[in-house]
């Protein structure tokens, strides 16, 4: 079955912010197998120029999806988790995440389009300071196998 056109647009804060520990960049630092030493220790970060250790490029699909949850677990969208692959993800950044960092994260539903028999969504999400620094933009596709009509 084809997902749901109408949620095309449809816009979601998080409920909460995230807070940036330098714990949670080491560890996803680890996960990914990336030793550099400005994401696990503070002095190799300010010998780089940065005031605190930096996040990975990666790090906010730790918490980008969190406002669009809600919308990709509503029964009315019409996704079936059990066929869905991850298909694309980017980021644009307009200033490193740093530990101390405090974010907010809005997701909107920017597309959604079928592609022979899979359909395709995609989520947008602004991530700013709680002061309304900008501080990147995430783009994530994800693939609902055999769901287009």
């Amino acid at each position: 079955m084809a997902l749901n056109r109408d949620f095309v647009g449809r816009t979601y804060p998080s409920s909460t912010s995230y807070e940036v520990a330098r714990v949670k960049i080491r560890e996803f630092a680890a996960a990914i197998g990336d030793h550099n030493p400005i994401y696990r220790d503070p002095e190799a970060a300010k010998a780089a120029g940065h005031p605190d250790v930096v996040a990975p490029p990666t790090f906010p699909i730790v918490f980008s999806l969190s406002g669009a949850g809600e919308a990709l677990a509503d029964p009315e969208l019409g996704l079936d988790f059990a066929m869905v692959v991850h298909g694309e993800q980017r980021f644009e950044y307009e200033r490193p995440i740093y530990a101390g960092d405090e974010l907010l994260c809005t997701s909107t539903i920017t597309e959604i389009r079928s592609v022979g028999r899979n359909e395709l969504l995609t989520v947008t999400s602004e991530v700013t300071t709680l002061q309304g620094e900008p501080v990147c933009k995430t783009y994530n596709t994800i693939i609902e196998r055999g769901g287009a009509a």
